[in-house]
């Protein structure tokens, strides 16, 4: 005999795995720390602390650096550059590259010359004080993987007029970003303003 009755008992439902929840949990954690490992490796941020740079640049503004710049290419004159300051490398510095690897740099009459030709530096808003940048004696040419910094307040700076050439493995990266605060944030060209801004 036939029935149309139906019970109330269905298929048995597969049992939800709680392992599968754990995994993709897992799987998301795991994604979030290698996009975080990965941007830390191509980038930094870095507040500036002090006048060195200033008018470009101003204390507790904070900059966006990447590292990636130079793991690829090799800094370039006008780069502003953060790196490891060569007496304590504890210490992280911002500067601007004045001269590359194979440069005679000088100063004359405080005006910086690179090669034998002067450096036009429209990014200083005061000149140098004779007894800031005092007359070298003779072109200091750089080795191989050196780079001549500066700060852009001369007067205000201490830098390889200090400290001397920066060895290529301290540097870190290129400043490309100011952020913060925010009225500052803009991308930052060679000279040092963030295209668009007023200074």
């Amino acid at each position: 005999m036939k029935s149309d009755a139906i019970s109330q008992e269905t298929l048995p439902r597969p049992k939800i795995r709680r392992t599968h929840w754990l995994r993709e949990l897992l799987d998301t954690a795991l994604l979030v720390v290698a996009i975080y490992a990965l941007v830390n490796l191509a980038s930094a941020r870095y507040m500036v602390q002090g006048k060195s740079m200033y008018p470009n640049f101003d204390d507790n503004q904070v900059l966006y650096v990447s590292r990636l710049n130079y793991m690829i290419d090799e800094p370039s004159r006008l780069d502003i550059v953060v790196f490891h300051y060569p007496r304590n490398p504890e210490e992280d510095y911002i500067k601007r590259v004045i001269g590359l690897p194979g440069d005679a740099i000088e100063i004359r009459n405080t005006i910086v010359y690179v090669n034998g030709q002067p450096l036009e530096e429209p990014y200083i808003n005061e000149a140098c004080l004779p007894r800031e940048c005092p007359d070298t004696a003779e072109p200091l040419l750089l080795g191989p993987d050196e780079y001549f910094v500066m700060g852009d307040n001369r007067n205000n700076s201490s830098d390889s007029r200090d400290f001397g050439p920066v060895k290529r493995q301290f540097l870190v990266g290129e400043v490309l970003v100011r952020y913060w605060p925010p009225e500052s944030w803009g991308i930052v060209n060679r000279i040092g303003a963030p295209a668009g801004a007023q200074e």
